[in-house]
């Protein structure tokens, strides 16, 4: 038999120190991975010349402007897109009790991608932090018909009646989008959300997620506890004093700020908010005091190293990063699925 949770909340018995460990691990892995994102490239650079272009730039050094304002900025985004999706799929997880959520089960990608080709088609100029806002209100809507869907059925906060509702809203989200994508001739534009990159990345994105990681990331650690406790089941965690929709209120906003944001910056970048939780559980354990963070860093740490890949293995051209993590991700899922199924039986 497992331990208890409650045990594991009082006692974690060593489980802090072994999770700061790994934390430090993963952050030193993290900027080394940084370091190889600013080096490698269409063109490879010197250490060297990567140190000086960040601390002693030269604006008329053709390499420093590469570092500084295309390799940088791709770099720090693909490092918070990365903990985004990470943090969103262990939240989702949480609150759906399902072992296979990621922010695609609720269609929050899904109507992301909706509303920025109606953005797309209908407003071409908008700017990076309207288009930030128009995903998020996008994913919203996506999440608003998925509980709809749910509840007008027996049993709709089930968790396998709400992934049910998910898949079927978000497969019907996606046929839409691409009916006006084929409509109004912008399905080449559209294909960047669908396949996922972060060739577009710029310094006015990364403001964007610095911003919603400001607002975002006290909701997390705000949360983490009532997530943990939640695996005690809805009934032992109301009677613990947990307001059960609060918590699964704010677990929503905070899963469509995450992803909303990371949507509208990189596409639809899949299975991070898959593998990255699970192997972290497999690290520190179910409770979310711990496990948070380690995704965060996790997830950062595979995006960063999938980003660097995609530009690496057929230079000059890049493979979507989207491929990359489906390639790591679809293996984990099928595990997942048959070690789900030897539970059940």
């Amino acid at each position: 038999m497992g331990k208890n949770p409650i045990q594991q909340e009082v006692t974690p018995s060593g489980r802090g120190a072994r999770t700061g460990l790994i934390l430090i691990i993963g952050v030193i892995l993290l900027i080394g991975a940084l370091a190889a994102s600013l080096i490698y490239g269409s063109t490879v650079l010197k250490i060297t010349t990567v140190w000086q272009a960040l601390f002693e730039f030269n604006a008329e050094a053709t390499q420093h402007q590469i570092v500084n304002e295309i390799r940088l900025p791709r770099a720090l985004t693909a490092a918070m897109v990365g903990a985004f999706l990470s943090l969103s799929g262990a939240i989702m997880q949480a609150v759906t009790r399902n072992p296979l959520a990621e922010p695609s089960l609720l269609g929050v990608s899904y109507g992301a991608a909706l509303a920025l080709v109606v953005t797309l088609v209908f407003f071409p100029g908008l700017t990076s932090t309207g288009s930030v806002i128009v995903s998020m209100m996008g994913a919203g809507l996506a999440v608003l018909l998925v509980f709809s869907l749910a509840a007008i059925s027996k049993g709709g906060n089930a968790p396998v009646k709400l992934a049910l509702a998910g898949v079927a809203i978000g497969m019907f989200l996606s046929s839409l989008t691409s009916v006006i994508a084929m409509h109004f001739d912008v399905a080449k534009e559209l294909s960047f959300w669908y396949a996922g990159g972060l060739g577009g990345a710029d310094w006015a994105g990364v403001k964007m997620l610095a911003i919603v990681a400001l607002v975002s990331i006290p909701l997390v650690f705000i949360l983490a506890r009532p997530l943990t406790l939640l695996n005690l089941g809805v009934e032992v965690t109301k009677g613990l004093g947990i307001n059960i929709r609060l918590i699964n209120a704010l677990s929503v906003m905070t899963v469509l700020l995450l992803t909303g944001s990371s949507v509208a910056i990189s596409g639809t970048v899949s299975f991070i908010g898959l593998v990255v939780p699970h192997i972290t559980r497999m690290m520190v354990g179910p409770d979310y005091r711990y496990l948070l963070p380690v995704s965060a860093v996790l997830g950062s740490l595979l995006l960063v190293l999938a980003d660097v890949g995609a530009r690496m293995i057929n230079p000059p051209y890049e493979t979507p990063i989207g491929v990359i993590t489906a390639a790591i991700g679809v293996p984990f899922f099928l595990y997942l699925v048959r070690s789900e199924r030897s539970r059940l039986v």
